[in-house]
């Protein structure tokens, strides 16, 4: 039962982590880059049902990486673990969005800042997760 409340407390860090990042990347595409690049324009945002869905996925996937990252860099301090969990969670949303922007025949620039936006929220939930174990708020999954 106590592994089960970490991973929970995990998944609670890497929700709230990528939950954050969603809200800066989309205040930063709506104010910055949809401003100064017609291109990108797309990417501006209202508060909508679609930005409401849009966030809650977006913490959902951030619980389920942060519980998964758990488990994948247990008390190991291989920085390979870590960099393999956050690109195996950050490349698959964003090549996923790649190849919507590639079938939809539109620009697919939009959808390249989106793929790299997904990479930087999973690096900044892992950053975070990782201060979290070392301030002791998770203990690390211990593969013993």
């Amino acid at each position: 039962m106590a592994e089960r409340i970490e991973s929970l407390k995990a998944g609670i860090v890497g929700g709230f982590s990528v939950c954050l990042a969603f809200a800066i990347a989309n205040l930063l595409n709506t104010f910055i880059l949809a401003k100064y690049f017609q291109t990108l324009v797309c990417l501006q945002s209202d508060v909508n049902w679609h930005l409401v869905v849009s966030g809650a996925i977006a913490t959902f996937t951030g619980f389920l990486f942060g519980v998964t990252y758990r488990y994948i860099i247990r008390s190991d301090q291989n920085p390979q673990l870590k960099a393999g969990g956050v690109l195996a969670f950050g490349l698959v949303r964003g090549l996923t969005q790649i190849e919507f922007g590639w079938n939809s025949h539109s620009a697919i620039w939009p959808f390249l800042v989106l793929a790299a936006e997904s990479l930087l929220w999973f690096a900044l939930a892992a950053i975070v997760l990782d201060m979290a174990i070392q301030l002791r708020w998770v203990k690390p999954f211990s593969s013993i």
